[in-house]
């Protein structure tokens, strides 16, 4: 699947869901189903830097597809690293570096954190992003 047919996919799952509540139960759920990262890579060099909690992401090329683990000390931001890692993962660096982020106010997720909470999405985003950049510069 492409980053956008992913994308359309988590918009109709958020729009299934008529209160917040429901959607921040249904973001658990999704933490609850993520990937772990190996505990090797819980080190200060993965954590993402401008996040309340910790949150921890290694990447690692696959032929020529980027694919994420993560983990996170919160449940709610576990659940958030989990959305955007279904989303960027198995995906070729390029297509994520290109990639734009508009689902997550279609959801309406940033709008419903508070603000260092969506400071740290923001973080999660360009970190994602920025490993992209880097395994594209070993490709080329």
């Amino acid at each position: 699947m492409t980053i956008s047919e992913i994308q359309n996919e988590v918009v109709d799952e958020f729009s299934m869901f008529d209160d917040w509540m429901q959607k921040y139960e249904y973001i658990i759920e999704m933490g609850k189903s993520l990937p772990l990262i190996d505990e090797n890579y819980k080190t200060d060099d993965n954590i993402i830097k401008g996040c309340q909690s910790k949150v921890w992401v290694h990447a690692e090329l696959d032929k020529d597809r980027l694919v994420f683990t993560a983990d996170s000390d919160a449940i709610i931001t576990k659940g958030i690293i989990a959305v955007l890692i279904r989303v960027f993962s198995n995906q070729k660096p390029q297509e994520i570096i290109d990639a734009d982020t508009d689902f997550i106010d279609e959801i309406g997720l940033k709008e419903h954190l508070s603000p260092t909470r969506a400071n740290g999405l923001v973080s999660m985003i360009k970190q994602l992003k920025l490993y992209a950049v880097a395994y594209q510069t070993q490709l080329n």
